[in-house]
């Protein structure tokens, strides 16, 4: 099983909703989303999920964004009312914990107990997890592939881990345009794991606000010979300022045109990337991000399917 860990941004959450929707995400792909925003677009894919019939795994205490606010601002009621209802239609929610060092999650167990999981990166959270969960029926549990993890939590264990070596610059891709992305799709199971997960093509990282780029980067990760994952990284040429992003998104796309004349990737994301050139459109950067995160599950979901 496969588990992309994803922040609820817009993008993500619609990226993680058209895979479903067109019928391109695998059953053996259970997407996370840690919420970072009460949204209707949030709610809009838990409810998709549902009427798929599909997993889809929630955190309920968000480390990052505003979503712990959000739910408490009377102004946002009515969003908090839908997401409540949303979260109890669909029966095929995965509620996860995300373990911290002297939480008492006694409630989230209580109420979550039939159908929870746990993810833990941090060392001195590993009491609580012995403390409350190692005796209960916990689903899966995320764990980075360390043994001071690997000793203490050893049922349902899922390997997590941020494969995306994110550059501070999207000028910096040009330097390491094309470089190893993770093996943990061969391996997961000879390291006794029942699952591997990761954060896609965007990384661990995350940031509230966006910014004008100098330069534009599209990641398209692609098998090796040895059906090792690999990422390459398409990065603008006219990268001296923050102008005509278009055309950077032009110049970049170009070169994933061309070279894929030779790898032949078919995913879905892939042939749009090839229409927006043949069209000369320009989606904006949120699409650019949401159709390689596309292809990324759409890939792996075609080789965990042929297994």
């Amino acid at each position: 099983m496969y588990f992309p860990y994803l922040r609820g941004r817009q993008f993500e959450l619609i990226a993680l909703r058209e895979l479903v929707q067109k019928g391109i995400l695998s059953s053996k792909i259970i997407p996370i989303i840690e919420p970072v925003k009460l949204s209707s677009t949030l709610i809009k894919t838990i409810d998709v999920y549902g009427e798929n019939d599909r997993t889809l795994a929630i955190i309920t205490n968000p480390k990052v964004g505003t979503f712990s606010s959000d739910v408490k601002e009377e102004k946002n009621q009515k969003l908090k009312e839908c997401l409540s209802a949303s979260l109890k239609e669909n029966n095929n929610i995965l509620f996860m914990n995300l373990l911290r060092a002297n939480s008492k999650p006694e409630r989230f167990i209580e109420k979550h107990a039939d159908n929870m999981g746990t993810i833990c990166v941090d060392k001195d959270a590993v009491p609580v997890y012995e403390d409350f969960f190692a005796e209960t029926d916990v689903k899966y549990n995320l764990i980075p592939d360390e043994s001071g993890f690997r000793r203490k939590i050893r049922k349902n264990r899922v390997l997590l881990a941020d494969k995306f070596n994110k550059q501070d610059r999207n000028n910096d891709y040009i330097d390491v345009d094309d470089e190893p992305f993770s093996e943990d799709h061969l391996y997961y199971l000879e390291d006794q794991y029942v699952g591997f997960a990761d954060y896609s093509v965007v990384g661990e990282d995350y940031n509230e606000t966006g910014f004008a780029p100098y330069a534009v980067a599209i990641h398209i990760v692609y098998f090796d010979k040895d059906d090792s994952l690999r990422v390459k990284h398409f990065v603008s040429d006219s990268n001296d300022d923050v102008s005509d992003t278009a055309g950077k998104f032009k110049e970049a796309l170009s070169k994933l045109v061309e070279w894929n004349k030779k790898k032949n990737l078919d995913t879905f994301a892939i042939k749009e990337f090839e229409d927006l050139y043949r069209r000369e459109a320009y989606p904006g950067l949120g699409t650019v991000k949401k159709l390689s995160i596309m292809h990324h599950l759409e890939l792996i979901g075609k080789y965990l399917d042929k297994e």
